[in-house]
């Protein structure tokens, strides 16, 4: 975790404890840790040079709308203006259980309207194409970078979840695989007999090419290393490029393409959202909204007043 040296010594130990909290009590990823000690850090470095010698417990709303309409003027977006919103609100919420300020003054902030984006995701034609005519790297690389998308398609989980997969986490008797998602939370998620054969057979030859993983991570590269975040979104992009011209070809967009095909193909919406292992149902419904216009597309196509 970073400390800025424009943070005042008080401010610092504020931010690291809450950091800290965040970590081993909250379970948060180390992805999340890093994006609250960035927002945390922005916000100390405006204080110290518009408000310098402000107490924690003297911040008030005015200076936090100050901020952000700074970072407004700066030209920041709203999805990332509300990410720091949260961020201060979480933060104030944890000063004042533990009795460090008297009000929490980013409640009275409002949060900018967010602009209605529907997700992107890879047709279906286009990953029947991927996966049935692509050419893929040769021998073991090859292997591993074709089953990461594989695994991602099949079951929309996260680029972290899959990273964390072990050996163990795959039940072949049961033909699924059990994913360790977002505040430590598992779920299970069924998989098909052929991803499960593919799994096994790259796990024979892992043994055979690759030295012991003691730590018996699933997706290991050619040396039997694990392989980093950037590595998997480079195969993803990589391969998603041959089939698809949408503007981003990441992990998540595989993600985004597994709930939006099961939404389209008559999946009931919970049963995603188990899937998906999200919290709340608003989190799923967006999906909802590409079967909407799928659906509106079908009707203009095909009614006589369409």
């Amino acid at each position: 975790m970073t400390i800025s040296f424009f943070m005042s010594i008080p401010f610092q130990i504020y931010t690291q404890s809450f950091l800290e909290h965040l970590q081993f009590l909250k379970k948060y990823s180390g992805h999340t840790i890093i994006s609250y000690d960035t927002d945390l850090t922005a916000f100390a470095i405006f204080m110290e040079i518009e408000f310098p010698d402000t107490e924690i417990d003297d911040i008030k709303t005015t200076y936090i709308r100050t901020w952000l309409a700074s970072l407004k003027d700066q030209g920041m977006g709203s999805r990332s203006i509300n990410r720091k919103i949260s961020t201060l609100r979480s933060f104030f919420k944890y000063l004042l259980k533990k009795e460090k300020v008297k009000v929490n003054p980013v409640i009275a902030v409002i949060s900018p309207k967010m602009p209605k984006r529907l997700p992107q995701f890879v047709s279906e034609k286009d990953t029947t194409t991927l996966f049935t005519t692509t050419q893929f790297s040769e021998g073991f690389k090859g292997f591993t970078e074709r089953l990461i998308i594989e695994v991602l398609y099949a079951t929309g989980m996260r680029k972290a979840e899959l990273l964390g997969l072990k050996e163990y986490s795959i039940d072949r008797m049961n033909a699924s695989i059990k994913v360790l998602g977002k505040g430590n939370k598992e779920r299970i998620i069924p998989i098909n007999t052929t991803l499960i054969n593919n799994i096994k057979s790259y796990s024979e030859e892992k043994k055979r090419l690759c030295a012991y993983n003691e730590n018996m991570i699933l997706f290991v590269n050619e040396k039997g290393g694990e392989l980093d975040p950037k590595t998997v979104y480079n195969i993803v992009k990589k391969y998603l490029s041959k089939v698809t011209t949408i503007e981003k070809k990441s992990p998540h967009i595989l993600r985004h393409s597994f709930a939006t095909h099961l939404m389209n193909n008559g999946a009931d919406l919970n049963a995603v959202k188990e899937l998906l292992g999200h919290s709340s149902l608003a989190a799923t419904q967006v999906y909802t909204h590409n079967t909407i216009e799928k659906l509106k597309d079908v009707y203009k196509k095909a009614h006589p007043k369409g």
